[in-house]
């Protein structure tokens, strides 16, 4: 039976109204004044206890719904989920660096459906064309240049994801450089990929811009080492923000020594310097590469790799060797969500999300000095080695998942720390408490949080 609406307490922070209004009715299911099978009082009380338009609170319930805490029922209402969360008792993983999803049910059918009639007429289930057909391509292409790059169809190869996108550009390289120059910590799956293919790491002093280039030019010299790999915003683990000036400086080191960049562009949206890529300042030196995953749903891999053009053949017959090219249904199904806008939507959301978590972070951490753009998806706690390893420990003994420094780590003082991919709880509420736990806990690590 539905009842009048506890009194609503909406967050004054610039996100939208009906995101307010959905975090505050949130709020209330988490605390049990919204009870599980509870029917939610009609769209007109709500907008009267809120002081809201009734299009601000179907919006507001759509996303609770998404989220899983409502249930819709044909001519009955709208009800508190019985499968809620026991909020305090639920573990909170924050090793995964994946966004919630930031569309609409409806609109991800709606792409789905189309790729589904796209598909089916593909010749040959689409085996003729290993890196995507000439549309799905220009799709892509558009999507890049409408976002971070200017691209041509003919220039990309798509891939399942950029972890293979990853993998066939050092394999690429392997033959001209035994190893790979990057900062004290790094993406685990770039560990992995240079693991398969027999590969060494340098590592290059950092600082708040990124690797250092004179200390790149070092490792040049002294190893014989003629590749990079960067994730050049939100560096992962990392978190700081290449300038483009910094940039600028290590392609002069990469050109002095004939050295090759492979630029991690997966987190490109959170960009405060606008598309400054690597590959539009250096293009015959850099292989580029980007996906789907992180910056509209990891429910779509679909990862592009813009290459030098001179390695394009080569890098074809590798795709062939390898997985014969992206799944054409997934291939559709992203460019089907490109074509209707999801992307744009999803982008946004995610900024502005992201933004709300590390404001969030900061205040309950108390990380006044920790370099990151505005918004990013983690967040990285620099701290020695044992105390990072001791901390992910104890928070995982109170329910709460870091990623340990052995993880990222490819040697060094600086890559001591744990990382907190802010973004992967689906609530804010969950990341809030986990949050205050890590706070408890790095403040005296022997204490039992309850």
């Amino acid at each position: 039976m539905a009842r009048a609406v506890p009194e609503l307490q909406l967050a004054e922070t610039d996100d939208p109204l009906h995101e307010r209004l959905a975090n505050a009715l949130a709020a209330l299911i988490a605390d049990g004044r919204l009870a599980p099978g509870e029917r939610l009082p009609s769209h007109r009380v709500l907008a009267q206890g809120a002081g809201v338009a009734i299009g601000t609170v179907t919006r507001a319930v759509d996303m609770l719904t998404r989220r899983g805490l409502v249930r819709g029922e044909v001519g009955r209402g709208t009800f508190v989920s019985e499968l809620e969360r026991k909020s305090w008792g639920v573990p909170v993983d924050l090793t995964l660096n994946v966004p919630p999803l930031m569309i609409e049910e409806a609109l991800f059918l709606q792409a789905s459906e189309r790729a589904a009639r796209r598909v089916l007429t593909l010749p040959a289930g689409g085996l003729h064309d290993l890196r995507g057909t000439e549309g799905q391509r220009a799709i892509v292409a558009r999507w890049l240049s409408r976002t971070r790059l200017e691209a041509e169809a003919d220039g990309l190869l798509l891939c399942v994801g950029a972890q293979q996108a990853i993998h066939l550009a050092f394999a690429d390289l392997a033959g001209l450089s035994p190893s790979i120059a990057c900062e004290a910590a790094t993406f685990s799956g770039a560990i992995a990929a240079a693991v398969h293919l027999g590969l060494g790491w340098e590592v290059v002093d950092h600082d708040a811009e990124g690797m250092m280039p004179d200390d790149l030019d070092r490792a040049f010299k002294e190893t014989g080492c003629r590749m990079v790999y960067t994730t050049p915003v939100c560096q992962n683990p990392l978190g700081f923000e290449v300038s483009e000036a910094r940039r600028l400086a290590l392609i002069k080191v990469c050109e002095a020594h004939n050295a090759f960049i492979v630029e991690d562009d997966v987190y490109g949206l959170y960009a405060t310097a606008g598309p400054v890529t690597y590959k539009a300042l250096a293009p015959d030196r850099t292989y580029y590469l980007t996906s789907l995953s992180k910056c509209l749903t990891p429910l779509v891999r679909l990862g592009v790799l813009v290459p030098p053009e001179d390695r394009l053949p080569p890098l074809l017959r590798a795709l062939r060797a390898d997985v014969f090219g992206a799944p054409p249904s997934a291939v559709e199904l992203g460019c089907a969500l490109i074509e209707l806008g999801a992307d744009a939507i999803a982008a946004e959301a995610l900024r502005r999300e992201a933004k709300a978590r590390i404001d969030l972070a900061r205040k309950v951490l108390r990380l006044a000095d920790v370099p990151m753009p505005e918004g990013s998806p983690h967040l990285w706690l620099p701290m020695p080695a044992v105390a990072a390893e001791k901390l992910a420990r104890r928070c995982s003994e109170h329910r709460v998942r870091l990623t340990p420094p052995d993880a990222t780590s490819l040697g060094g003082d600086k890559a001591g720390g744990v990382r907190l991919c802010t973004l992967a709880p689906d609530h804010r509420d969950d990341l809030e408490r986990a949050l205050h736990i890590i706070a408890r806990l790095m403040r005296d690590p022997e204490e039992t949080v309850i």
